[in-house]
């Protein structure tokens, strides 16, 4: 094995890492939440603002990380962006207060907002498109997707054992380790051929996606249906419009608008859009269910998420054989189809249940098709870009990402709390029965949601031949004047 090759393979680590990391902390501080609220003395309709304040600005500046990736150089980015996530989460595990706490989450997911295209497009830098970033993909999609479910895992054992601020405080000396290897491992890469910054774009898309995250992470709180909903949803989506607007007609902007003419971008982003959606609430729900009904403490409701976060992790680190040997479109279909059969089944959860007969067939079978689903989307979303425009393609993926992660909590739960509500409503006295019934309305929905992507996988994305033929680029000669 020769040192280039070894130092390649310890670079992919380091990013994987991060990107575990970054999925890490959406979900981590879940579990701390009744702690945090406790100590630092939350108003209870304001504690979740402790988790949507990561998301809000995470979601709202990926496309800017994204083209700042691409303009400053990703290293460079990558540094500055690690250093702002582990610095915030120093100053949060330290929070003496609710706003200070809030605040620094805030700062910490624009840290989020900068690192995630850049590590994404260091990876498609590394590692030449084939099966070699099959692999790489794979190994990225196994770490961050059990992120997700291992945030319930770490966070219980953390908050029982350290406190809630350990969950922030474990980001500090990752981060340092991070900054500290980069220079050695990563590569400093750029656009070339960038010139000038798209102002109008960079504050009409910031603009509009941070509000829309506003909106929708809100919804269930203001109401659907209420002014500020529908106000704030318009606002934003008239900013989204303007941006494209703005793409259009400027000089050097922020976002090219050629690249949408690249197939397999343009439908993995809106697979991946809707496949979030799907499994994003699905981690929040189990560990509901396993606490909530159950009653499960936070160690041993954590414990139980393993086996998901296990399958996740094997799956996607097998998935760059079967997409190099059926392709990305198949591999992404069947993958959100198994996705969509494990929801169902946890669909069919009873508030009498147990782990072996509620939660594990299910969690195993989730874990297969998410971990696909994870490798393959991301694979899709990067497919037929060239590496100056790797940020940007990143910033895309990531935003599509956390944009569903965002509108599927919001519609799940609000379609299983108005379940529960009516149940309550009803008559009905035991409350484990009535949220049981509003989580299981809830993951059908989710199921319905990963079904509907998994076949739109199929009319979205190209098929093998394309692939091999390397269609995107073949039609797209522009993309190179970005």
């Amino acid at each position: 094995m020769t040192q280039a090759y070894r130092r390649r393979g310890l670079a992919l680590a380091l990013l994987a890492a991060t990107q575990f990391v970054l999925v890490l902390d959406a979900s981590i501080v879940g579990v701390a939440l009744p702690s945090i609220g406790t100590d630092l003395e939350f108003a209870p309709e304001n504690l979740s603002w402790v988790a949507n304040a990561y998301t809000l600005t995470f979601g709202g500046l990926l496309l800017l990380g994204g083209r700042a990736a691409d303009l400053l150089g990703r290293r460079l980015m990558f540094m500055a962006g690690m250093t702002l996530f582990a610095v915030t989460s120093l100053v949060g595990a330290l929070s003496v207060n609710a706003e200070m706490l809030v605040g620094a989450r805030a700062v910490q997911g624009i840290g989020a907002a900068i690192v995630a295209p850049a590590a994404l497009s260091l990876i498609m830098t590394l590692f030449p498109a084939g099966p070699e970033r099959y692999k790489a993909m794979g190994v990225v999609g196994a770490v961050a997707g059990a992120g997700g479910a291992a945030g319930s895992i770490l966070g219980g054992g953390l908050t029982e054992w350290l406190g809630w601020e350990s969950t922030l405080y474990v980001n500090v000396p990752i981060g340092i380790l991070a900054i500290a290897l980069s220079p050695w491992l990563l590569p400093e890469a750029k656009d070339p051929g960038a010139r000038g910054f798209d102002l109008a774009g960079a504050v009409t898309a910031t603009g509009g996606l941070a509000l829309l995250v506003y909106t929708l992470v809100d919804a269930n709180d203001a109401g659907w249906d209420s002014a500020q909903t529908l106000g704030l949803g318009a606002l934003s989506l008239l900013l989204i419009a303007l941006f494209f607007v703005v793409e259009s007609r400027a000089a050097h902007p922020l976002v090219p608008l050629q690249i949408f003419r690249l197939r397999a971008l343009r439908g993995a982003n809106i697979v991946t859009l809707l496949s979030t959606m799907a499994m994003f609430p699905m981690f929040f729900y189990m560990t509901f269910y396993m606490q909530q009904v159950l009653d499960y403490g936070p160690v041993k409701a954590g414990l139980a998420a393993l086996p998901l976060a296990l399958t996740i992790a094997v799956t996607a680190g097998a998935a760059s054989a079967l997409i190099t040997r059926v392709g990305v479109r198949a591999a992404m279909a069947a993958g959100l189809v198994v996705t969509a059969a494990g929801l169902a089944w946890f669909s069919r959860m009873s508030a009498d249940g147990s782990f072996l007969v509620d939660v594990l067939g299910p969690s195993i079978v989730m874990g297969v098709g998410g971990g696909l689903a994870f490798v393959t989307t991301t694979v899709g979303a990067t497919s037929g870009t060239r590496q100056e425009q790797s940020g940007l393609a990143s910033g895309l993926f990531n935003t599509a990402q956390q944009f569903g992660g965002s509108l599927g909590l919001a519609v799940v739960v609000a379609i299983a709390t108005a379940r529960t509500t009516h149940v309550l409503n009803g008559g009905e006295q035991v409350v484990a029965a009535a949220l049981t019934e509003g989580y299981q309305i809830g993951m059908l929905t989710a199921a319905g949601i990963a079904l509907a992507a998994g076949l739109l996988a199929l009319v979205l994305i190209p098929g093998r031949s394309a692939e091999n033929k390397g269609q995107d680029l073949a039609d797209t000669p522009d993309l190179v004047k970005i």
